[in-house]
């Protein structure tokens, strides 16, 4: 271990002070390697086992960690042996992450755990009722599984006994307490040798950083933004450091998933967590300008509507990648640090962002900068966090003593304010800063705020957003101008280019350099919904697209549910199918492969099927097989309607934006691929075809004929 007199002495007195809260963070590191558990999650066990500062105690007690870890933790490939392990034993125990679902056509739970390779876990109610967040993203948890001997029961395991993976009771006012016993900057090495840091590695100015990265997890509907280069750690404190965050790898965002389903009368993510963060946020898909407008008014107030008022106290994260020179981008008249964002994420998206961290200051991952000392345990200073973030507000004192410059707008005080607020609940728990001490936070949170309103400022064609010389007032009546360290000397960001408007009668207006703003989803028009059997003959026309009327021949390729209607799709809410031949088992696949094709579509809720069925179907079958799609697409937030009938014979598909697609054989116009490990068997645009009609027409047009 180091021999620095002063850490020995920090160590001395945490131990002093949260005796049995604290571990050395190096046995952590020693532990990590090799395993797919995060780190609250060891420091659980570490703190069981490890809660000490005798090296005897210590050495024990790293045997007992490894040996638990080697008892109870299975690794994905090892899931069949541990199916065989509680089958032999009766019962065992493990360490895993465990979800629960509820599956409608069963009308009961299941759950399973990640390692295990078992969705039909049967849990009692007591289980998820207590641990709601076990229905929304998982929890990890010490579980034990037991085996099931009734054979007329559907199911071989059940849940006999489960204990999430945090602390039973947390004490904020010993907490608080405790923090009393250091000076600021003790206790700003205390929190960040907690989270696997070595202060002494780090310029105060990195350690304002780290500090910054724990905001969304301490301050409710706090946004923040992280851009920077790969390898810096930017999602570790979302998806290790705390049970009560989740994080969104990539992929699409809906609606239903993040906010609300409609369908299942379900609060989303941000009634679960305290932090919803997303990682790769370049990557993420956000097709519904529905999603994107619910974004805008939740990261505003904390709030939004969905046939329901929901109200939530979840912060938002956004971290990813810029693969570009900073230095090149602030001196760039095309380019802004806002560059890696998807194209939906508008003006009215950056606005709401209290925090923009320069991720490119942030040092590379490197055992460099891991401690060798003691923390507190990882879980109990996520429950500080918790605690602070359900029950503690700054905000009226952080308003009484700060005073802003006359450039610092609306949301640019709310941002700075929640910042401050967030640094206060880290670093300050249970007292106030001093005078020097608040003033530094307020120019990194002023810095943070101005970093977004530059790139706002980049972007805008006009002067909205031109007021970036934001200030705060010293307690000695000083104006001090904050600047953001990239940029401060860059006229491209600093003074970009406008848009020169010119008299009428000098000719067009010159162009200029400077970006076009991203297209404001609010100005788009929206879609009616418009009933399938009374649509209004004034109703807008679907643009772009006409009326088709074509054969399919014998052994053609290239025809595809997809390229043959998907784009008439576009708008519509519901869709009514009628097909008499989804009964058997290829005919559901291809219906499958056809609602496949409509969930692409972000703004259908509702498909209605009418098929048919005689008395050699399988109804059990269909049944069943129907009944799983059902619950299926409601997991995106699209609910299927069934009605079997014995005299439906007519083929065709109706979408209430007006146009109707009917196909002489229905979905079932594909041939039988020649062997199930053929070309064309899984990809159907190289699937050969029968012979059929296709005639799309719109409603609206043959109405005004």
């Amino acid at each position: 271990m180091p021999s620095d007199a002063v850490s020995d002495d920090l160590d001395r007195k945490l131990n002093e002070v949260f005796a049995g809260k604290v571990v050395r963070k190096d046995l952590l590191h020693r532990i990590k390697k090799g395993t797919n558990v995060p780190t609250f999650v060891l420091e659980f066990l570490l703190a069981r086992y490890c809660a000490s500062d005798e090296p005897a105690e210590i050495q024990a007690g790293m045997e007992a960690v490894l040996a638990t870890l080697h008892e109870n933790y299975v690794r994905p490939d090892e899931s069949n042996a541990a199916q065989s392990r509680v089958a032999m034993k009766g019962k065992h125990k493990f360490i895993d992450k465990v979800h629960v679902r509820y599956v409608e056509k069963e009308k009961r739970h299941w759950a399973s755990l990640e390692n295990f390779a078992s969705q039909r876990i049967a849990i009692g109610e007591k289980f998820y009722r207590d641990n709601d967040r076990l229905l929304e993203g998982g929890i990890w948890a010490e579980v034990t599984i037991a085996h099931n001997d009734i054979d007329a029961d559907n199911y071989a395991f059940y849940v006999e006994d489960l204990r999430p993976v945090q602390l039973s009771r947390f004490d904020f006012g010993g907490y608080g307490e405790g923090r009393r016993e250091f000076s600021r900057d003790e206790w700003m090495d205390v929190v960040l040798r907690s989270v696997g840091l070595e202060p002494s590695k780090l310029s105060k100015r990195v350690k304002f950083h780290f500090i910054a990265r724990l905001a969304p997890l301490v301050e409710s509907n706090f946004n923040f933004i992280e851009l920077g280069p790969r390898g810096t750690g930017k999602s570790y404190f979302f998806s290790e450091f705390s049970p009560y965050s989740t994080l969104i790898s990539g992929g699409q965002a809906t609606k239903s998933v993040l906010f609300y389903n409609n369908a299942r009368g379900k609060i989303g993510l941000v009634g679960f967590w305290d932090t919803v963060a997303f990682d790769e946020v370049g990557g993420i898909k956000v097709k519904d300008p529905d999603t994107i407008q619910i974004m805008k008014d939740y990261m505003a107030n904390g709030r939004f509507s969905r046939g329901v008022e929901v109200i939530a106290d979840a912060s938002m994260a956004f971290v990813g990648n810029i693969d570009q020179s900073v230095e090149q981008i602030v001196n760039s008249t095309d380019y802004d640090l806002f560059l890696p964002l998807p194209p939906q994420f508008d003006l009215a998206i950056m606005d709401r962002f209290a925090c923009y961290l320069p991720g490119w200051e942030m040092p590379k991952n490197s055992s460099t900068f891991l401690t060798d000392r003691y923390g507190l345990i990882t879980d109990y200073l996520a429950e500080a966090f918790h605690y602070q973030l359900k029950h503690s507000n700054r905000y009226e004192e952080v308003s009484k003593r700060l005073k802003l410059g006359r450039a610092v707008e609306g949301r640019d005080e709310k941002g700075i304010k929640k910042t401050l607020c967030a640094f206060l609940k880290i670093l300050h728990p249970a007292d106030s800063p001093t005078d020097a001490e608040f003033e530094e936070y307020t120019a990194y949170a002023v810095e943070c705020r101005r970093r977004v309103k530059e790139q706002m400022n980049k972007r805008k064609p006009d002067d909205e957003f031109a007021r970036i010389n934001l200030s705060y007032i010293t307690t000695d009546g000083q104006e001090v101008v904050v600047h953001c360290p990239e940029s401060k000397n860059a006229s491209a960001t600093l003074e970009p280019f406008r848009r020169r408007l010119a008299k009428m009668d000098d000719g067009p207006a010159e162009e200029s350099s400077a970006p076009t703003a991203a297209p404001n989803v609010d100005s788009l028009p929206a879609v009616p919904l418009i009933s399938v059997d009374a649509i209004a003959p004034d109703a807008p026309k679907p643009a772009e697209l006409t009326e088709q009327h074509f054969n399919i021949q014998y052994g053609d390729t290239g025809h595809t549910y997809e390229s043959i209607f998907g784009a008439y799709l576009t708008g519509g809410k519901s869709l009514v199918i009628e097909d008499p031949y989804i009964r058997a088992p290829h005919q559901i696949a291809n219906f499958l492969r056809f609602c496949e094709t409509v969930v692409r579509v972000p703004t259908i809720r509702q498909i209605y099927l009418k098929t048919g069925y005689d008395d050699k179907t399988d109804m059990a079958m269909v049944n069943e097989r129907l009944s799983e799609l059902k619950q299926s697409l409601l997991e995106y937030d699209v609910v299927l309607d069934i009605e079997l009938s014995t005299t439906i014979h007519d083929r065709e598909i109706r979408i209430d934006n007006g146009w109707v697609v009917k196909i002489g054989r229905g979905l079932d116009f594909y041939q039988k691929p020649d062997g199930w490990f053929s070309i064309g068997a899984n990809d159907f645009s190289l699937r050969k075809c029968l012979e059929t009609k296709v005639d799309i027409y719109s409603v609206f047009a043959h109405r005004a004929d």
